[in-house]
């Protein structure tokens, strides 16, 4: 049988490197789950087009490969659109697919007709839509390589129906597609020495890198950088920026440097877009990024303080810049202050904790997940955003983690849990969120328990949407704190009933125990924690 283009569509994929496609069923993309059983992919299908999103997200951030989500068109599409948004944020490598009405139809009321390559491309480096069938290999590889080049990122293209039916009008070759090409720029001699010299003429230099960095391979690179250099090298995923509670007192640190190397770290709101008090007003700057947009914005925003740029790929210079070594002296006493005040945490958050019928202290439940997973073979850990999320962040210390990222967006823990158990079947993962944020999609435990995708799931319920209750206390008073509420809702129940593990913690003696049965379970495991209305931690060195 001659091909159809759904068939050039799964044979390009696994040519690609792609090995599980995370999706939802629907009416365009069924041409696509018929030519996929020809192929050595696998499906993981799930509750939500988002969740999809998310899971391909985490794929990527845990593999370091392109990771894929495919969802039928119009309204499939739709709700797939925003979880490209946290990938984008988080520097992460997604091909989204979606089915698309037939191109024959369009403009004619098309069933699910909608612009979608245009609803996508704000959120994506391309969106696009195939025009034919003979298009199809070659859109895929674009894709593909598009995600992976420069500053990673997602990827979306609609695939009309009338196309993935159609047979191509050039035959499928079965050529293999050329990986990806990584191979991004590098500094010159003139520039790897230009950027060496002025960080060892800096008295308190600092090296500020993007999400991209922060991954475990490349923040292990970020690590030895900054020992190479004794210049303090310090990665940057979080909403919270500055602000960041697992940087410890980067807030205290910030303002004193002299000389800030921007690697792959954009200049914005996280870094307060570097403006006094935040840093100070003589402070100069170098920024190394593979994107000639965010070399600008520095430029403008800086001008003259602006000592060097370099379009380059941040890894590859961090590379070039710790084989180079230091010039500076070994000993350098800023460096050393720099690690300690990263590393800072309050003494009295080491003192033992009592629960007071409130429930569970976040320190004591965030200490309790870090020495559990200390404990684990291949810990892995998902943290949410909201302020529960930010004590796990800034107490749950294992090398490998994934957070919701500079989006700033919550509720992905659970699906980025399924993502990452999928590329990592033999890892320990606990993933910890609020009670707001694990609504948006608990029903995933149906997806996780359908293909024995175990994980854990800690909840802090406090019994509200918690950073918004806590930001109106600041800024109304609790005279005006409203519309926050939620109940104290039986999420273990919930996950029981979808064929997983629940248990309910309301003191602390409780939680290790409960943690213990729930990896034991070998499921999909819920701890629901009661947890009293907290506001996330603000980490300063004392006066």
């Amino acid at each position: 049988m001659q091909p159809r283009g759904a068939d050039v569509v799964a044979r390009a994929l696994e040519r690609a490197g792609a090995r599980i496609v995370f999706t939802l069923s629907g009416n365009h993309i069924m041409p696509i789950f018929d030519a996929v059983l020809e192929t050595g992919l696998r499906l993981v299908h799930c509750r939500h087009e988002a969740a999809a999103v998310h899971m391909a997200d985490a794929w990527a951030r845990v593999t370091g490969a392109c990771g894929v989500a495919l969802v039928t068109g119009g309204p499939g599409h739709a709700n797939a659109v925003p979880a490209l948004y946290t990938a984008l944020a988080a520097e992460s490598p997604v091909v989204l697919l979606s089915g698309h009405a037939s191109l024959g139809e369009i403009g004619r009321g098309s069933f699910q007709e909608m612009r979608q390559a245009e609803l996508a491309e704000p959120v994506a480096k391309a969106s696009w839509t195939v025009r034919s069938a003979s298009e199809l290999e070659g859109d895929v590889e674009r894709a593909f390589r598009l995600a992976m080049s420069g500053r990673p990122g997602p990827v979306h293209v609609s695939l009309p129906f009338d196309v993935l039916e159609a047979a191509p009008a050039v035959a499928d070759q079965q050529m293999g597609l050329a990986p990806a090409d990584s191979a991004g720029r590098t500094l010159s001699e003139l520039e790897l020495r230009s950027v060496l010299a002025a960080l060892a003429s800096a008295e308190r230099p600092l090296i500020l890198a993007g999400p991209l960095l922060c991954r475990l391979a490349a923040g292990e690179g970020l690590a030895r950088l900054g020992a190479a250099l004794k210049v303090p090298a310090i990665g940057m995923e979080s909403p919270r920026g500055v602000n960041d509670p697992s940087l410890g007192a980067f807030a205290d640190l910030l303002p004193r440097a002299d000389l800030i190397l921007l690697l792959g770290k954009k200049h914005d709101f996280t870094l307060r877009f570097a403006e006094p008090p935040f840093v100070d007003a003589n402070c100069r700057f170098m920024v190394i990024d593979p994107e000639a947009e965010a070399v600008e914005r520095v430029a403008r925003e800086k001008r003259d303080r602006l000592v060097l740029s370099v379009l380059a790929d941040p890894a590859f210079a961090a590379d070039q810049l710790s084989k180079a070594g230091s010039s500076r002296h070994p000993g350098d006493a800023w460096y050393s202050e720099a690690a300690r005040a990263i590393a800072y945490r309050p003494p009295e958050w080491e003192a033992p904790r009592s629960s007071d019928g409130g429930g569970v202290d976040p320190v004591t439940l965030c200490q309790t997940i870090d020495r559990t997973l200390r404990e684990a073979e291949k810990p892995l850990f998902i943290c949410d955003g909201g302020e529960v999320g930010q004590w796990g962040q800034c107490l749950v210390s294992t090398p490998r983690r994934i957070i919701n990222g500079v989006a700033g967006s919550i509720g992905a823990a659970i699906p980025f849990a399924l993502g990452a158990r999928a590329a990592d079947p033999q890892a320990t993962i606990i993933a910890l969120s609020g009670d707001g944020a694990f609504g948006f999609h608990m029903t995933e435990f149906d997806t996780a328990v359908r293909y024995g995708l175990a994980f854990v799931a800690v909840i802090g319920n406090d019994a509200a949407w918690n950073a918004e209750h806590q930001m109106q206390l600041r800024t109304y008073g609790a005279q005006r704190a409203h519309g926050c509420e939620l109940l104290r809702t039986r999420y273990d129940d919930v996950v029981k009933a979808l064929g997983g593990h629940g248990e309910l913690v309301t003191t602390a003696d409780q939680l290790l125990p409960a943690l213990e049965r729930a990896i034991g379970s070998g499921k999909p495991a819920c701890v629901n924690v009661l947890v009293p209305r907290v506001a996330a931690p603000v980490v300063r060195l004392p006066a």
